[in-house]
């Protein structure tokens, strides 16, 4: 399959697209916050607001792991909006789970511990979010040159912390329903991506030497 050629965006214009996406990026957020505030949210907003705040966070994750996949396959560079994706998942994660510790268990350590011992997904939701941490801390251009190839195997962490989102997800549900099964099948496809990568890129190159050489 040929790759799409996308006209490119000035380089001018990328720095105000980025601020675009956090604005952007923020307002299912702040619109949920709204919806809770004036009864919009149903007869147990917390837990809805808690959901909806743990939905966005696991889209983001899934786009910013789309990025390498639409790049490789389709030749469309969103690259440069990566790092504003996996933030912007990290602050969906850090709300969520501010929200389960507040608002949910009122920070009654007690109560946490017991819904814990109670329902293991909400370890796995903790793991991702323990894991989300470092990466977002080393989500700068200093970070980049300090760690140098480090930086890359430590930013791989966002696999096992999508596989730890969907089994908390998956988890925290009584039923799969049609929406948590098209999740399931997303987080399916870019593991699975990621796992046939190295030989679908060597392919790709092999056929690059092929069509130079003739």
């Amino acid at each position: 399959m040929a790759a799409l050629a996308l006209p490119a965006l000035p380089a001018r214009y990328k720095p105000a697209s980025i601020w675009a996406l956090y604005a952007i990026g923020l307002m299912p957020g702040l619109y949920a916050f709204y919806l809770g505030i004036y009864g919009g949210l149903g007869a147990d907003p917390v837990r809805a607001f808690e959901h909806l705040l743990g939905l966005w966070a696991f889209r983001f994750l899934c786009l910013g792991l789309a990025v390498t996949p639409l790049r490789d396959l389709f030749g469309i560079n969103l690259i440069a909006y990566r790092r504003a994706l996996g933030l912007l998942a990290f602050y969906y994660v850090l709300a969520h789970f501010t929200v389960y510790l507040t608002l949910d268990r009122g920070l009654i350590l007690s109560s946490i511990a017991g819904d814990i011992l109670k329902r293991p997904y909400i370890m796995l939701g903790m793991a991702g979010l323990l894991m989300l941490i470092p990466l977002a801390l080393t989500s700068n251009q200093w970070s980049i040159r300090r760690l140098g190839p480090r930086w890359n195997r430590l930013h791989k962490l966002t696999y096992p912390i999508l596989l730890a989102a969907i089994l908390h997800y998956a988890l925290s549900l009584k039923v799969i329903d049609p929406e948590a099964a098209f999740y399931i099948t997303v987080t399916i496809l870019l593991l699975g991506y990621r796992l046939a990568r190295p030989k679908i890129m060597e392919r790709k190159r092999a056929k690059r030497m092929a069509g130079a050489t003739r």
